[in-house]
């Protein structure tokens, strides 16, 4: 049973770098593609980014200047680094193991982890 599970800080302040972790249990991180996806207030899921099993990294063009993301195989955990962040940054943020089927496709999926962004 493949379980992904957020972790990170519930609240950063403007202009300072968000990280949060995804842990993955039930199977190796390299043998799929990984994503993070967000949910802000009252909008729709957006993919921020996705690192697939051959080792290649995309982001979404909007966030691609100030987002990161890179494995810890060794942990079998994955980070996602988004700097410079503004409430407009403030959502709940997903981990999920990518399906095909579009950026944002997963078959399972983390639990969520509510960030707020404000001073």
């Amino acid at each position: 049973q493949v379980q992904l599970q957020e972790s990170g800080p519930g609240l950063v302040k403007p202009s300072q770098t968000l990280s949060l972790t995804c842990i993955v249990s039930g199977g190796s991180i390299t043998m799929h593609t990984y994503r993070w996806i967000r949910q802000p207030p009252g909008k729709g899921l957006e993919w921020i980014g996705s690192n697939t099993r051959s080792g290649n990294t995309y982001y979404r063009p909007s966030l691609k200047s100030r987002s990161s993301i890179y494995w810890d195989t060794s942990k079998n955990q994955f980070t996602l680094q988004l700097s410079s962040v503004t409430p407009e940054d403030t959502a709940v943020y997903y981990c999920g193991r990518g399906v095909s089927g579009g950026m944002g496709s997963c078959d399972y999926w983390g639990q969520g982890t509510q960030v707020t962004v404000s001073s």
